[in-house]
């Protein structure tokens, strides 16, 4: 047995008391105060981002509590084939289970991995899908690794998991600074001498001016992305002010030169929007704000920047940029499921074969259309490039 799971199952034992769970029994407002209760919290299991983007009908949330002490939380959702009524369970860059301000207990992770199964797999009939919010090589991969086991879910091989760059803010500013590539921190430092003004916030008429230089961009680029700004600021509206996004403009005599948006819920910020303007290509306003982003996410309390999703091979400039700030290629576990319902694992997994060819076809017929000699007589120009845009373009962390 490996040890990881040797020392899953002595934590088993060893725990203070039984563990209780409760589903669909929390508000939004008590939902967000737990949030802050846990160091791996993050963007992706508050309530408004599910809301917004899966809608909330499609929203469940199970509590684990040893005695009266909120172990684990986790929020899911649920999608059930019609007619079938079978489904997905579908848990992304969760649960949470490390405490702040606690040592991590492994058994609170099995717990829940345990609590998640009985409830969505065994009680509802669903296929238990689970992204984990965990990179393989760090302390916690092996705790991970063997409650998975431990608990039946299976290793998903159809999906590539998520690669990114995480950046170490635990260190004084000084060395992070030192810490950049040489040519990334040339690129700052001139951006420094351009007489680059930064506003900062998280208000409505902000995102607004963000908006305006993403359109810019957008327009400039002419690059297909699946990332909607418009639903962040959808989330944005709704968030609650500890967990709104951070926003970043920076300006030149008052002109918008580039923007930045990130989260800052949990231990860990994400890196999720970035526009430059066509003046800001030259300002190199992009890289001062990078910059900015990290002293304001040490300053309220997160230890690493997570630069949002990487692809080498797609998307090499934007690869280059992200490899500049100094920080760690990693790559998470991966997507996991418990497929003991067999019609659940059998219904979901053709339905997704069966979108995955229809995009396909659709991809084919757009790039077919394009090759055409009148193509270009609608006025219209048809992009079949991809972005390797940032982690909420659903990375392989959704």
């Amino acid at each position: 047995m490996p040890k990881a799971e040797q020392n899953q199952r002595s934590a088993a034992k060893d725990a203070a008391g039984p563990v209780s769970a409760s589903v669909d029994a929390i508000t939004e407002a008590d939902w967000n105060a737990l949030l802050t209760q846990f160091a791996d919290a993050n963007f992706y299991q508050t309530w408004a981002y599910g809301a917004v983007a899966w809608g909330e009908k499609q929203l469940s949330h199970l509590v684990l509590k040893q005695g009266e002490e909120i172990v684990a939380a986790a929020q899911l959702r649920m999608v059930r084939i019609p007619v079938l009524g079978r489904g997905v369970a579908y848990l992304r860059w969760g649960p949470l289970w490390r405490k702040t301000g606690h040592p991590a207990n492994p058994h609170w992770l099995r717990a829940m991995l345990a609590a998640l199964r009985r409830e969505y797999g065994e009680k509802r009939g669903l296929l238990v899908r689970i992204l984990p919010p965990v990179f393989a090589g760090h302390g916690e991969a092996d705790h991970w690794r063997a409650a998975l086991h431990a608990e039946d879910y299976q290793p998903d091989p159809r999906v590539v998991p998520y690669r990114t760059i995480q950046v170490d803010l635990t260190a004084p500013p000084e060395i992070i600074r030192k810490r950049l590539d040489g040519k990334w921190r040339n690129q700052l430092n001139a951006a420094e001498r351009n007489g680059l003004t930064v506003r900062e916030g998280t208000d409505d008429e902000l995102y607004a001016r963000f908006l305006a230089l993403y359109d810019e961009m957008m327009a400039r680029k002419r690059f297909e992305t699946t990332v909607d700004p418009r639903q962040f600021q959808r989330l944005q509206q709704r968030l609650p002010a500890p967990q709104k996004l951070r926003i970043l403009i920076s300006t030149r005599e008052g002109v918008p030169q580039a923007g930045l948006v990130a989260t800052a819920v949990g231990e860990t910020g994400i890196y999720l929007l970035g526009a430059t303007s066509n003046d800001g290509m030259k300002s190199k306003g992009a890289y001062l704000l990078q910059w900015q982003m990290m002293n304001r996410l040490r300053e309220c309390g997160c230890q690493g920047y997570d630069l949002g999703g990487i692809n080498p091979q797609t998307n090499p400039g934007v690869y280059h940029f992200k490899a500049g700030l100094g920080g760690e290629e990693v790559t998470a576990l991966g997507r996991f499921e418990w497929r003991g319902n067999w019609m659940s694992r059998t219904a979901v997994h053709a339905g997704e074969r069966l979108q995955s060819l229809a995009a396909r076809m659709k991809k084919k017929s757009v790039r077919a259309e394009a090759r055409r000699p009148w193509a270009g007589d609608s006025g219209y120009t048809v992009s079949t490039r991809r972005s390797g845009g940032p982690a909420t373009c659903v990375p392989v962390r959704g």
